[in-house]
């Protein structure tokens, strides 16, 4: 009995993560080389290029939040009832609020719901407060979003953020 064994070759590759420090270069090019400082500086600017278009981003998804909640507090105090589009603008609130924690380092914190204490559970004791409070503290998370900068995190923001979806939730689930 034969039996042939084939072993195919063993490749190994390194991950370059970053700049190779001076004095450790493997491709007999020399550390001042203009070729590989450009290219450290283009993906160095790339990078902060790309943090900054997000932030921007994110400022942006807080506006739209801002705005989303000021439509919905207008029209249920004029209309006191709740419409499909209301209800859609809700959807679209936690949405946004969703994407602004998640990009902050939020969580989704949806199993703490029933033990939530604090100011937005006063809020759920009438519809016209829990509006109230939807806007106050979707305000209280734009300035917080303006105040940070792309460097930093916010945890006030995410909490506000989480406060914002319990709420909106409440209020879509409500009607």
């Amino acid at each position: 009995m034969v039996v042939l064994h084939v072993f195919g070759p063993v490749v190994c590759a390194q991950q370059n993560d970053g700049p190779v420090p001076i004095g450790n270069r493997t491709d007999g090019r020399k550390d001042n080389d203009p070729e590989a400082v450009g290219f450290n500086e283009m993906i160095v600017k790339q990078q902060i290029s790309r943090r900054k278009k997000e932030h921007e981003d994110l400022l942006k998804r807080g506006e739209e939040a801002l705005k989303l909640s000021a439509e919905v507090e207008a029209s249920i105090s004029t209309n006191e009832t709740f419409s499909p589009n209301d209800l859609e603008k809700l959807q679209e609130l936690e949405k946004v609020v969703g994407k602004i924690r998640e990009e902050l380092g939020g969580k989704n914190d949806d199993h703490d719901e029933e033990n939530a204490s604090g100011p937005e559970n006063n809020a759920r004791q009438s519809i016209g407060s829990a509006f109230k409070f939807l806007r106050d503290s979707t305000i209280k998370l734009v300035d917080e979003l303006k105040r940070s900068s792309r460097f930093s995190i916010s945890a006030a923001a995410i909490e506000a953020s989480t406060r914002i979806i319990r709420v909106a939730k409440f209020l879509r689930l409500k009607k």
